[in-house]
């Protein structure tokens, strides 16, 4: 019996040892089984609030990371996740440290050629296309689609779904916004979980969903085809399986209710630029109206200064010191104005002080200033030199200005005590000095006032009162510049100014071979002036351009005239040294107006002269360079009557000479000026260049050019310049030069 009891108490040790054993075996291949199945998953970390780093914790999270976790928990893996570092899915696949990479929308090959395997799907994402505003899109088949690089594996899934769709990958949103923007795509695909997010920067506003254009993709992870791979594979299938579709829309509507956007600091830019610019705006003015008014302050400052230091304390007009100041500056800022400067006094003076008190000759000081300053702009001038001398610095704009200056100042004044009740006339001496163009250049204030005080003093000691002129020629000479350069406005547009022809002569055949235009002045009021009194004038005052546009286009007209006619002429105009500049475009002027009156270049002759190569040979050069480019003709003018003429035909590109025949109506050895005149002949002919000769005024000099080879011909002996009626009827007759003889 107690053999069976011992028996039955070892049976149940080994029993209970054996169950213990059995325990730790199955416990320690349990805790081996648990170390095989964790899993590393590959996702991507750029498609909030699908993939992305939490800002806080910097882990992997998003809908796609808790839908695997929770498939992956329901197939006993252990999941953890980790964010690819390749450029694209198909790289990651790739790679041995992923054991399954996500999301995929179909299995699709490696970058190495490797056939995979993908899971069930997980869930349907949306897919859908964002444009620029309201931008209407083509059939998806037909469409140019922008997407991230990261999605690169799911290219083919589209291609699969939208044959003909033509897609380009972009590494970041903002080149695919980018692109969006200057037109490369038509559309950017993108799942709609993301645009959610992506849309809400402040900046991509513009961008819209296109609802019409949703379709959806299979959400699935894949690794390559192999025996491990269908083992990954298939046991997570099992854990995607017992998901509900409860608990899939419970983790997509968790993120997509959550506002994950964070505005950075160029979003709040952007969110509240309108503001910024108005207050930078506002800030600006701000700063401005800070410095006008410190700049006021100091202009204050410096005017109560200038008040102590340059004004005359009774009168209030300038000091001595003041008034040479600002003349000089007048005259350096205004160097277009005709200027006098009057110094003027007013005769016993001292006996109205004495006799009538210092109050009344301050208030008659003070009277004066005020009449003469009330007419002057601020270009003008006036100061008190001492006692009652006054000097006035006054620009002249017509010859009517002294008799209102006589009626609105001086007349006033010379009558100031009759118009008070006291039978008083003052006597006031003014000396006037008419300031030159030199005076501009080389200003000397003291120099100018004592030429006035020498002029007043002649009047004073003469016994006369008035006005006398220092130097009346340059007083007369300022009154012809005003009349001259204020005048030609108006003479143009009243047809005072007339183009008149004087024909060139081909002396052999006895025809007119053209012409050289020329202009007259008829003025309304001083009849007819001379070109070598208006020209120079427009020149020094820098009008003369006006005056030779005005030329060139009434040519022009006359040519197109003709043309229309049947009678092809050609024309020399003058080009003047002044209208050579950096600043304008002779070549091109002339060209558009052959294109205004359809004209042949050909018919434009470009007179050119020594003094302008004098003053600017190389951009004389370059402009008669651009006029032949053109096709017009160009020519010297005035050949041999300065001192550069050879060295100008020898630079200077011409198709034509016209030579001075001063040499032979100027006095010297008659002898030697043929000769001379032979050479240049023979010069111009070597050199391959047209001659012309002018200032031709009689048969023997025509005849003695004709016979040293000069046929074209230009003076007096033929034809003096003629208005164009009477040049149209001269064009077409026979010349006679007997009856010229």
């Amino acid at each position: 019996m107690k053999i069976m009891q011992n028996i039955k108490r070892y049976s149940i040790f080994l029993i209970c040892l054996f169950t213990l054993a059995f325990l730790g075996i199955t416990v320690s291949v349990n805790a081996g089984n648990n170390d095989a199945d964790s899993i590393v998953i590959g996702v991507p970390a750029d498609r909030c609030p699908v993939f992305y780093l939490d800002p806080e914790t910097k882990e992997t999270v998003g809908i796609g990371i808790d839908l695997m976790r929770a498939a992956a928990e329901e197939a006993g893996y252990s999941a953890s996740f980790k964010v690819i570092t390749e450029k694209t899915n198909k790289d990651a696949l790739d790679n041995p440290e992923y054991d399954i990479i996500m999301p995929f929308g179909s299995a699709i090959k490696s970058s190495s050629g490797k056939e995979t395997i993908v899971t069930e799907n997980l869930i349907q994402t949306p897919f859908t296309m964002v444009t620029k505003g309201d931008k209407k899109l083509p059939a998806l088949h037909e469409s140019h689609i922008g997407m991230l690089s990261s999605l690169a594996g799911g290219v083919e899934t589209v291609k699969q779904l939208y044959p003909g769709i033509e897609i380009t990958l972009y590494d970041t949103m903002p080149e695919c916004v980018k692109a969006l923007r200057s037109g490369e795509v038509d559309a950017l695909m993108h799942n709609s979980y993301v645009w959610s997010y992506v849309l809400q920067k402040p900046s991509y506003s513009d961008l819209k969903v296109q609802p019409a254009t949703m379709f959806s993709m299979d959400f699935r992870a894949g690794t390559l085809d192999t025996p491990e791979g269908r083992v990954v594979v298939d046991r997570l299938n099992e854990g995607i399986d017992k998901l509900t579709d409860t608990r899939k829309q419970a983790i997509v509507l968790d993120y997509t209710s959550r506002r994950l956007y964070q505005n950075d600091f160029w979003d709040y830019l952007f969110e509240y630029r309108y503001l910024l610019i108005l207050g930078t705006i506002f800030f600006i003015l701000f700063i401005i109206a800070i410095v006008h008014k410190q700049k006021a302050i100091y202009r204050q400052h410096e005017e109560k200064i200038r008040e102590l230091t340059e004004k005359d304390p009774l009168t209030g007009v300038l000091n001595l010191e003041g008034f040479k100041k600002r003349v000089e500056e007048l005259l350096v800022t205004h160097p277009e104005n005709q200027y006098l400067l009057s110094f003027s006094n007013i005769k016993n003076f001292k006996f109205i002080n004495e006799s009538m008190g210092r109050k009344t000759g301050d208030d008659l000081l003070r009277f004066w200033a005020e009449r003469a300053t009330a007419t002057f702009s601020d270009e003008e001038a006036m100061g008190r030199i001492n006692g009652d001398r006054f000097a006035v610095l006054r620009k002249f704009t017509d010859a009517e200005q002294m008799g209102r200056d006589e009626k609105e100042v001086f007349e006033p004044l010379r009558n100031y005590f009759i118009d008070r009740g006291k039978e008083i006339q003052l006597q006031i001496c003014t000396g006037v000095f008419a300031i030159t163009p030199e005076d501009h250049k080389n200003i000397d204030v003291d120099r100018m006032l004592d030429y006035a005080r020498m002029a007043e003093k002649k009047v004073r000691e003469t016994l006369k009162t008035g006005y006398e002129f220092y130097n009346p020629e340059q007083w007369e000479k300022g009154k012809q510049i005003v009349d001259i350069s204020g005048h030609l406005p108006a003479a143009l547009q009243e047809g005072e100014i007339q183009v008149w022809y004087q024909p060139q002569v081909d002396y052999t055949s006895g025809t007119i071979s053209g012409a050289e235009a020329l202009c007259r002045w008829k003025h309304a009021k001083r009849g007819w002036i001379s070109p070598g009194v208006f020209i120079p004038v427009l020149e020094e005052t820098g009008m003369i351009f006006d005056l030779d546009s005005y030329v060139w286009d009434k040519v022009c007209q006359d040519l197109h005239r003709w043309n229309q006619e049947g009678k092809r002429r050609s024309v020399s105009i003058n080009l003047s040294r002044s209208d050579i500049r950096e600043d304008r475009s002779i070549p091109g002027i002339f060209y558009e107006l052959t294109k205004k009156y359809d004209l042949d270049p050909e018919q434009l002759r470009i007179e050119i002269t020594e003094t302008a190569y004098v003053e600017s040979p190389a951009f004389l050069i370059k402009t008669t360079s651009e006029l032949r480019e053109y096709g017009f003709q160009v020519e010297m003018d005035d050949f041999g009557s300065g001192y550069s003429s050879l060295h100008m035909l020898k630079e200077v590109p011409v198709d034509r000479i016209k030579m001075d025949l001063h040499f032979l109506t100027g006095a010297g050895d008659m002898e030697k000026s043929r000769i001379i005149i032979t050479q240049v002949i023979k010069l111009v002919e070597l050199l391959g260049m047209k001659l012309i000769a002018e200032g031709v005024e009689t048969k023997d000099q025509a005849d003695f050019l004709k016979d040293r080879g000069c046929q074209e011909m230009q003076g007096y002996y033929f034809f003096k310049p003629m208005p164009v009626e009477d040049f149209e009827k001269a064009f077409d007759k026979e010349l006679d030069y007997d009856k010229r003889a």
